[in-house]
């Protein structure tokens, strides 16, 4: 199932598939017609093509290869010098996220990523019409402040069923990591409310307000909402390719690997 913002609707698997291909396969023509322009007015212009190639950066990349602040969290896989970027924007209580996470995400992870030829970046994307999706949100970036992003994502989309159903994220995140890396990300996740009892939780998690003091991660989770609000994402998953430079449409929903890869291949061959 793949959810829009605001909470509207769901599409059959069917129909899905194939927006999915077509706008796979739109995205590749663009690019490629892309390419080709390029190409064209660099046989005019070599000032042209140096602007061009720096006026389109991988947003993704050029966000992690910064130093940024210190405590900002890393929430990516793989090496930001990779040729392909993608940058996937996710709610963890998303079923459709997870759907892509577990079986294609992961799969993507252990091939290409290792390669060396995807950076994968994940961007928070909450959806009000989910209880829990922005304290899980929270716990994720409160990990990845101590380099337990990969586990800490894993153990959230593999223990959703539960989690969703009382709110009991401590648990989970608790056991993907050691006692002592835990009390490091409880630390961060002060003024976060996150010591409320399960099932206790204010609604109010849903939009991010825990009142009191200020929660330290939420300046992070609304970095990635407001990119995504430029593309804008409309449902989750939303993913948004970069290639040599050039951002492709962004597309949604479930893909499965085999397809994803197919793309990748075809970018990779250009």
């Amino acid at each position: 199932m793949g959810y829009r913002n605001g909470g509207l609707g769901r599409h059959s698997f069917g129909l899905r598939r194939s927006i999915q291909l077509t706008g796979l396969a739109a995205a590749l023509v663009s690019f490629t017609a892309g390419a080709s322009l390029a190409q064209t007015a660099s046989a005019g212009s070599s000032t042209t093509k140096a602007t061009t190639a720096h006026s389109k950066p991988a947003t993704a990349t050029k966000t992690a290869a910064k130093p940024a602040a210190v405590g900002a969290p890393v929430k990516a896989y793989g090496s930001s010098n990779a040729p392909i970027t993608m940058e996937v924007f996710s709610d963890y209580e998303c079923p459709s996220c997870r759907n892509l996470y577990e079986n294609t995400l992961k799969s993507l992870i252990n091939d290409y990523v290792a390669a060396g030829k995807v950076y994968l970046v994940h961007r928070d994307f909450p959806l009000p019409m989910h209880k829990y999706g922005y304290e899980a949100a929270r716990w994720l970036n409160a990990s990845a402040r101590v380099g337990k992003f990969a586990d800490v994502e894993a153990a959230l989309y593999d223990n959703q069923n539960f989690w969703a159903q009382d709110g009991d994220i401590a648990k989970y995140v608790g056991a993907a990591m050691t006692p002592a890396e835990f009390k490091r990300v409880e630390t961060g996740m002060r003024g976060c409310g996150f010591d409320a009892p399960p099932g206790m939780k204010s609604a109010s998690f849903a939009v991010g307000q825990a009142g009191g003091d200020a929660c330290s991660v939420d300046s992070f989770i609304e970095s990635d909402r407001a990119l995504g609000n430029k593309i804008p994402v409309q449902s989750t998953p939303t993913y948004v390719i970069t290639y040599k430079g050039n951002r492709l449409p962004a597309g949604s929903g479930f893909v499965s690997w085999q397809i994803l890869k197919q793309f990748f291949d075809s970018l990779l061959s250009q």
